[in-house]
């Protein structure tokens, strides 16, 4: 049974009390950096700030905040255990703050696969202490703002998804794939129902710098894919996944009879880089009829404008429905200005995606 959803935390504009938010990481210096930050905003209240997942614990259940920062390597607990646990008994949305290490981005990984709702890494030499916070309020101010749906990751007990029976045609169209917030989650369960041979895939999923290469790789582990972090100039074929980098931009091109991706830098598209509507218009201009766009769970409204171009441009378009979102944002934006063609829940995706690819290698 999914777990149930959260009342949404409103603004003082709106008559509603502030964003309560309980920061949770070992270190004095950062638990007082977010502290001075998060209340630098009027519509955000820090209720608590705990040194260890103990702390933590009792805070959050005399506080019952709307919103928990979460370090990933504490003392007496780890992050991902607690985390596990406050999804378990008392589902909150909470934002994961992780260092850029190879063993930070395996957690975030889990972190993600276990509930968190965003994940942000801690500053680093391209990434300042200001860039951060900025965009920490901005996160908080988001996800309570938004009803909260806790992922369903698979359960050690629980069947491998069933093969689809691989493509009987070759085809080289595109399969163009949009997420945000619980993306993760959703893009493995919709990459999973895929045959090796399944079209070849472009994904833009909002993510920071450095842990999309770790999504890559645990897509490749966990499907039978070659999934794999998107290079400039990759050519996109059947069997193969492509992960725009985090900061870079992931544009589709056709180079005379083969699909290649173009990673770039560039400004910040509805506030993300990588953008979901970069990537969408690129593939309405490139491919047109001859690709299939999904978009799946997330915030705001990134990739609704693209995937209406790519309709627009002929491609056959998917939204996942509301009942199986973590968020029903980018979805929703999506259908309502007219990008999509069927609503279905994350399950069905897949199949109706080799339906559509069929339909358009029988064209071809």
């Amino acid at each position: 049974m999914p777990a149930p959803r959260l009342p949404a935390a409103g603004s003082p504009p709106s008559g509603r009390r502030k964003v309560r938010v309980l920061v949770v990481d070992d270190s004095a210096v950062v638990r007082s950096v977010f502290r001075q930050e998060l209340a630098r905003d009027p519509e955000i209240e820090v209720v608590g700030a705990a040194p260890d997942p103990y702390a933590a614990r009792d805070l959050l259940l005399e506080r019952e905040p709307d919103v928990i920062t979460l370090d990933m390597e504490m003392p007496r607990m780890d992050g991902i255990t607690f985390l596990r646990k406050i999804m378990k008994y008392r589902p909150t949305p909470v934002i994961v703050v992780s260092s850029l290490t190879p063993a930070g981005g395996r957690l975030a990984m889990e972190a993600l696969a276990a509930g968190a709702v965003e994940v942000m890494c801690k500053p680093g030499a391209s990434y300042s202490v200001g860039d951060m916070t900025t965009d920490l309020v901005e996160k908080v101010k988001e996800v309570a703002g938004n009803a909260i749906r806790a992922p369903r990751p698979p359960a050690p007990g629980d069947p491998p998804p069933a093969e689809a029976a691989p493509l009987s045609r070759t085809t080289n169209q595109i399969l163009a794939i949009g997420a945000s917030t619980g993306g993760t989650v959703a893009i493995e369960r919709v990459l999973g129902a895929l045959p090796h041979n399944a079209p070849g895939i472009v994904i833009t999923q909002h993510m920071p710098e450095l842990f999309t290469r770790h999504f890559a790789d645990r897509l490749k582990a966990m499907t039978r894919l070659d999934a794999r972090e998107a290079v400039d100039g990759d050519s996109v074929v059947p069997g193969v996944a492509l992960v725009a980098p985090g900061n870079r931009h992931l544009l589709l091109r056709r180079s005379g009879a083969r699909y290649v991706v173009e990673v770039k830098d560039g400004p910040r598209v509805n506030r993300h880089r990588p953008s979901v509507d970069v990537m969408f218009r690129s593939v309405a201009r490139s491919a047109g009829r001859n690709a299939i766009g999904v978009i799946l769970t997330g915030m705001g409204g990134d990739g609704a404008q693209g995937l209406l171009a790519m309709r627009e441009a002929g491609a056959r378009t998917f939204a996942q429905d509301e009942g199986s979102c973590v968020v029903f944002g980018m979805p929703k934006v999506a259908i309502d200005v007219g990008a999509v063609d069927e609503v279905l829940p994350i399950d069905l995706i897949a199949p109706a995606v080799l339906r559509a690819a069929d339909a358009g290698a029988r064209a071809t």
